[in-house]
Order: structure tokens, then sequence, then C-alpha cells
């Protein structure tokens, strides 16, 4: 039985936990922070409450796994999954509106075809096909296997150029596949939509970002009923039937290192706790910013994704009934491109104090700069969430504005990483699961596979088998 210590209490953390525990390790968790979750939070006030993460699920099926492989409780027996239809009501610049169903292709197509006009729906299926390809290359290496010693295949596009006509040549990027591919700006508008939900700018995001909707519409979306924080609360409950032992409101100040190894971490006063093995789930950036881990900027720096995008989440308390036809999810589109506006309308009663008020989120994707004026910029998406809730400013009672820099105070930084994509050089492959420093580990967003709840779960379940399992581990089965 080894000893392991895990720093901080995440997601992807906390996946990384319950598995090592299961097999049979003794692991302590210590989280600078008072509660558990990391970016998966809960802003309650007046009997509303508001996710001030990811507001929607994609790829349950990695949590399920979870739950299979620490418990005999599956997933659905700790928490409420729903399937989001429509998927997402996109509002674009020009006034035009389309509901997209949740996982249905000949669905999305159809709708395509009535909002935008025959052949929208086919070029948007072509477009999916070859998105396909794309996934089809990468799931293996970017999602379900540990980050390979020599990333360079993983640097190459992936997204395939289309077989026929002018457009044969290669794409290099998304912005490209939109403008080229699908033919009309408000198809490019809603591909762009996707890169920008997850921190990307479409026009320098590789083509091989087209797995983002493919994902999405392909295996869906899914609300956890009480918000996504109800997940948050069952994986912290499975860790510790599993008999993880948590320490909050304590910060891990340096990882010790003896003969070339991690050995321990120092805590926030003074004290040292040896461990065989160290699993952090703190942003990597943080840890080569503050030095916890002190390498040289040579072969073992990073140099893979170490900046993802701000975001900006808006909580909006409502007096008046959500109306019968209200979609969970809205894309408001801006004019002239740019981030959309993503408007969360769930049908929950957990979430409001009664039948009479509704609780709403808005988030926008933001890049970071000194001095942004955050209310201003909440008054901007407040005004484009008013084209898709009815009568809102009217209905305000407050808003609560949640910035970059309240995600900094519970995450450790400002940014929110996205997913591991193939191409760009390399450029947006995060960190790998094992460090340069042998005996730690990195787990979460920050790390291989990426940022995103299934994606920090996924890197859970890739540091638990590398510990377990050693130079054998492969992957997941």
């Amino acid at each position: 039985m080894a000893r392991i210590v895990v720093i901080g209490a995440g997601l992807g953390a906390m996946a990384a936990a319950a598995r090592l525990a299961v097999a049979g390790h003794r692991v302590t968790v210590y989280e600078q922070g008072a509660t558990y979750g990391g970016a998966v939070g809960r802003y309650a006030r007046d009997g509303f409450a508001f996710d001030t993460g990811p507001g929607l699920l994609h790829l349950p099926a990695v949590y399920r796994d979870l739950f299979v492989k620490t418990g005999k409780e599956p997933l659905e027996e700790c928490v409420a999954l729903t399937q989001v239809d429509p998927a997402a009501r996109h509002v674009f610049a020009d006034g035009t509106r389309v509901d997209l169903p949740n996982a249905s292709r000949a669905g999305t197509v159809a709708a395509l075809d009535a909002a935008l006009g025959a052949g929208a729906g086919e070029r948007w299926g072509d477009f999916l096909t070859r998105a396909r390809e794309a996934w089809d290359r990468t799931r293996r290496p970017l999602l379900e296997e540990p980050q390979p010693a020599d990333p360079a295949p993983l640097a190459r596009e992936p997204y395939p150029a289309p077989k026929a006509g002018l457009l044969r040549r290669p794409t290099r990027t998304l912005a490209q596949v939109g403008a080229r591919e699908l033919r009309d700006p408000r198809l490019a508008a809603l591909l762009d939509a996707y890169a920008w939900s997850y921190g990307f700018d479409p026009a320098g995001a590789p083509a091989s970002a087209a797995v983002l909707p493919y994902m999405e519409q392909t295996f869906g979306s899914w609300y956890v009923a009480g918000g996504l924080r109800a997940l948050a609360d069952a994986v912290y409950e499975r860790c510790r039937k599993r008999r993880v032992e948590f320490v909050f409101d304590t910060p891990v100040v340096d990882v010790l290192e003896k003969d070339g190894r991690a050995v321990g971490v120092w805590l926030d006063g003074g004290r040292e706790v040896a461990a065989d093995h160290v699993v952090s789930g703190a942003p990597v950036p943080a840890l080569y910013r503050d030095q916890v881990v002190e390498w040289e900027r040579g072969e073992d720096w990073p140099r893979h994704q170490v900046l993802g995008t701000g975001r900006v989440t808006v909580c909006l308390a409502l007096r008046g009934a959500r109306e019968a036809d209200a979609v969970h999810r809205t894309v408001v589109h801006a004019e002239g491109g740019g981030p959309a506006v993503t408007v969360l309308r769930p049908d929950d009663p957990a979430l409001r104090p009664d039948a009479g008020h509704e609780a709403v989120t808005v988030t926008a994707t933001v890049r970071t700069a000194p001095g942004q004026e955050w209310e201003a910029f909440a008054d901007r998406m407040v005004e484009a969430a008013g084209r898709a809730v009815p009568g809102l400013r009217d209905r305000l009672l407050w808003r609560h504005v949640r910035t970059p820099e309240d995600v900094r105070r519970d995450t450790g930084a400002a940014e929110v990483p996205g997913p591991a994509l193939a191409g760009a050089g390399g450029r947006l492959l995060p960190a790998a699961n094992r460090s340069p420093l042998p005996g730690l580990y990195f787990a979460g967003g920050w790390s291989h596979p990426g940022g995103g709840l299934a994606h920090a779960g996924m890197s859970g379940a890739l540091v638990a088998g590398l510990i377990v399992e050693g130079a054998d581990f492969r992957g997941s089965q």
C-alpha cells in the first residue's frame, strides 16, 4: 500500500483519488480552499443557486465508468441525469433562430435546412463526416491513452480536406473551415461558437477543433439535477466512502524532492508530509510560476498549452416564472463575430426559491487584461441575454458577476484551460500526466487530455492507471 498525496480537490484530482483508494492505496487530499470541486462551484443567495463553472455535462460515460470502477452504486443512483433537448437554441446576429436537437444528426440537418435554407444542413452534415475522421484519428491518443513520449504525430493536422472540388487544398484553421466549407455566415458562426465555448479563437484554432461540435452533437448534452455542483458532491462522497482523507484550508507550498524523485510535500506552516507518489491537481502554469517544482526552461519545460481563456459568469435572479416554451441553453451570437454569450435556464426547482422565480446563468469568453471593466462587460452580456429571455430587464431582482479573478481565487489560475487538440504544431497539447520529476503526476484540466469536465475525469483515470500499473499501462479500455 503506497502513501499518496493529492494536491487540490478538483474533479480530476478526486477522480484519481477515488480510483487509487480502490486499488488499496492510502490517499490524502490537501486543498487550499474550504471546499472541493475546483472550478465546479456554486453561488447561492436568497433561495437562488447557480453553477459558477460548467453548466452541462458531455460524455457522461467518463463518470459512469468512474462510479462503476469505485463502488456498487452507479452514477445514476447518485445523481439524476437528463438529456437537454433541444441541445441549444442559436440566435444569430441577423435575428435567425434555430433549435438543434440533442444527439440527432438527421434532426440537426433538418433543423438547419428549415431555418437557414435548403443545403445548409447538408453542408453541416458533410462537415461532421470530416470531423468524425479527425475524431477517429485522435480519440485514443488524445483522450484514452497517456500522452506519448514523442507527441510529434499529434502536432500534425488530422482534419481531412474535402475530397473534391477547389476545397482540396489543406485547411489550417477552424475559421477557414467555416468560410470555405460551410459557406454561410450563420453556419460559420455556429461552428465558431463551439470553439469559443471551449476557449479557442476560431481564427487561430486548428481545423481539428472540428471534433468539439462533433463530440457534443454525437454524444449529447446532459444536465445534472441540482446543477453540476451535485456531480462534485457525488464524486466527493464516493471518495469519502473509499476512505480518501480530505484536509481543507491547507495549501501545499512545495513538492519535496530527494535523489531526483518526488517524496512528499511541504504544507503551509512548515509541516512535511512524506509520500510515495504525489498527484497535483493544481494548475500546471501556477505550479511552474510559483516554482513549487523548479525545472530549468529547457528540454523539460512544458511546450504544451499553458494559457487558457478567461470566463465571465453573470448570475441573474429573476422574478416571474420561466415561460413554458423556454429552452435550457441559448447561444446568442455577436455581430461581427467574436465570442457568443451562452444563456442557461435550467427548469430545476432546486435552483430557485419558488415557481414564481427563475435562476439564469450567463457566460462569455474573455481575454483577461489588466484594468478590465467587468461590470461594463457584464452589462453587455445581460443586454445580449435579453434576446433569449423575454422581459429580462423588467424581471431582474439582482445580479452577481463572477470574474476571472474570482476563478483565480478558487482554482489558482484566472484562465480556464481548453481540451487537448491535435495539430497547431503541438501548441494545444497540455502537460503529460507523468511529470518530468519521477513520482509527481498531473491530473485535472491543465494536464492531458485538457480542460472540461469529461476531460478532467479522463485525466484522473490516466493518472491512476500510471501509478497502479506503471510502465505497462497503455490507457483506458
